[in-house]
């Protein structure tokens, strides 16, 4: 059948528009089209990741009875409850759900920063670092005090004396102190400190500075107290405190605070204790009557082992560290470059022929394949600049640059979502620009921005070809200690594995176990992405 629309004309005339003939089954056709595509590819993903991870875990190696005692304490309760609260209580579900990813996501982070701890980044050091920043926000806060008689100019530059000199002398003052307080102590001061004051300030936002306070401490008391438990299961201070603070500190806020808003989301609790406590369970109950687990490939020493010739004695851990130390340089570089951009490009910029080439040119390089990014890293980097190759900082800087344009445009889009009306309405309360974007703009668009950012440290963490253009090894025996040390990554280690190892034991074993702990992060990260986008447009 056709359709036709009646369009009023300016003079008062109509004109009639046809859509032409319209068929219903084209429309079920079309539909079902659609319906077949995206099948296709969730089950091709499906079956890539059920393959990979089938030959990396190797779950038909263990004893049945091992399967039969954690599908009675882990699947069985997890899908009693979980499937009631999915059908009754779906807010309470997805809060359950959200706090057992939370807590196995920061688990997984958490390890990488004890990891940086323990073997890059001495306590003393971090302790250094820190309390330099706090003396500069110190000074430059007090000079914001007294800031109606001091000119900007004078004060700009005060404060970035603060800064400078705050880094060069107060770290080294620091170091080459005689007799300085415990590793754990200085991460206790400088670590656990700030980030349960943060949480305190989460759970009790509106209870006043008592309830910070008091929430505070009780995640500081719950920081020490697993320091001193941790060796006696066999876990040092320093990743024990490292572990706690990142990890289950900041679940536990994130409960307590929903929990205290929000009561009626309690139920949710059931479906985390039935996860948590089923696998507690089945551990100790698989232990305690000797039932043999699977035979996989991924696990302890493959996790905390460096490369060896041998596939069943092979590591990723220096990998592991180098693709860490990868990722604070990207994000360091990046976020601030790109972020700055986005909001001169679209808060400040002018409309004319300049700033459209320039939009054209940064849709065009988030097209550009890596490779090109890695030879442009190797000219610039160490050609021209002099700089070691296949260094943290090199690596680092080409790795920014092939997400930069992907962080600009993600940031604009963020920036763009924002409502002129919300502009409009700083403006017309007397504030500036700069005023406008520090105060409504960025913080109404930063999730987005955060999420975006989120996505393009993904594709960083999983490229090989720019690495290999600047030189970084292929396979790396000892972790990298700082940002001029040679550095590795995953993704060439599982490369050197599948390639300069050719051989069907490494092909076996050491290649998938690679692929999953990659896969796994950056699963972890998208996730990361998705929930604060989630969060973003409901908020909305």
């Amino acid at each position: 059948m056709a359709t036709e629309r009646d369009t009023p004309t300016a003079a008062g005339e109509r004109v009639i528009e046809s859509f032409g003939r319209v068929s219903r089954t084209a429309d079920r056709v079309f539909r079902a089209l659609l319906l077949v595509a995206t099948l296709l590819g969730i089950v091709a993903l499906a079956i890539l990741l059920v393959y990979v991870a089938n030959d990396a875990i190797r779950p038909l190696t263990a004893d049945p009875a091992w399967h039969l005692t954690f599908f009675l304490t882990l699947v069985v309760p997890t899908i009693a409850v979980g499937g009631y609260l999915y059908r009754f209580d779906a807010e309470s579900f997805q809060f359950g759900t959200i706090t057992v990813g939370m807590l196995a996501v920061s688990s997984m982070f958490a390890a990488g920063a004890a990891m940086i701890f323990v073997d890059i980044v001495a306590p003393v050091v971090w302790f250094a670092f820190v309390l330099a920043f706090g003396t500069a926000f110190a000074g430059i806060v007090t000079l914001s005090r007294f800031s109606h008689r001091i000119p900007f100019l004078a004060r700009f530059l005060a404060s970035g004396a603060f800064l400078v000199g705050s880094v060069l002398f107060v770290p080294d003052a620091v170091q080459s102190l005689p007799v300085y307080p415990s590793d754990w102590v200085m991460l206790t001061a400088s670590l656990a400190l700030p980030l349960a004051v943060v949480v305190g300030r989460y759970v009790a936002a509106d209870t006043g500075w008592r309830g910070t306070v008091l929430a505070a401490g009780i995640g500081l008391g719950v920081v020490v107290l697993a320091t001193n438990i941790g060796p006696l299961v066999g876990i040092t201070p320093v990743p024990a405190l490292v572990m706690t603070v990142m990890s289950v500190v900041p679940t536990g806020g994130y409960v307590a605070g929903r929990v205290r808003r929000h009561p009626e989301l309690r139920p949710g609790l059931a479906l985390a204790a039935a996860v948590l406590g089923g696998a507690l369970v089945g551990a100790a109950a698989v232990d305690a009557l000797g039932f043999a687990g699977p035979q996989a490939w991924v696990d302890w020493q493959f996790l905390t082992s460096a490369h060896n010739n041998t596939a069943a004695e092979a590591g990723l851990y220096p990998a592991i560290g180098g693709s860490i130390l990868l990722m604070v340089t990207v994000a360091a570089i990046s976020f601030p470059v790109g972020v700055g951009a986005a909001v001169y490009l679209e808060e400040y910029a002018p409309n004319n022929r300049l700033t459209r080439t320039i939009d054209v040119n940064i849709s065009n390089l988030a097209g550009v394949p890596s490779v090109v990014y890695g030879l442009l890293g190797l000219g610039v980097f160490t050609r021209y600049l002099g700089q070691p190759r296949g260094t943290v900082l090199v690596g680092g800087a080409t790795l920014a640059l092939l997400i930069l344009p992907i962080v600009i445009i993600s940031a604009r889009e963020a920036l763009r979502g924002v409502p002129d009306e919300m502009r409009q309405a700083s403006y017309g309360m007397g504030a500036t620009r700069w005023q406008t974007v520090r105060n409504v703009v960025l913080p109404e668009a930063f999730p987005a921005i955060l999420t975006g950012t989120i996505l393009a440290l993904g594709r960083a963490i999983g490229e090989t070809a720019p690495l290999l253009m600047i030189g970084a090894p292929s396979v790396l025996y000892a972790l990298p200690t700082d940002f001029s040390s040679k550095t590795g990554a995953m993704p060439l280690q599982v490369y050197a594995w599948a390639s300069n190892y050719a051989t069907p034991e490494f092909h076996n074993k050491a290649v998938p176990a690679g692929v999953v702990v990659l896969l796994v992060v950056l699963l972890s990260m998208n996730s990361i992405a998705i929930v604060l986008r989630n969060k973003y447009q409901r908020d909305h």
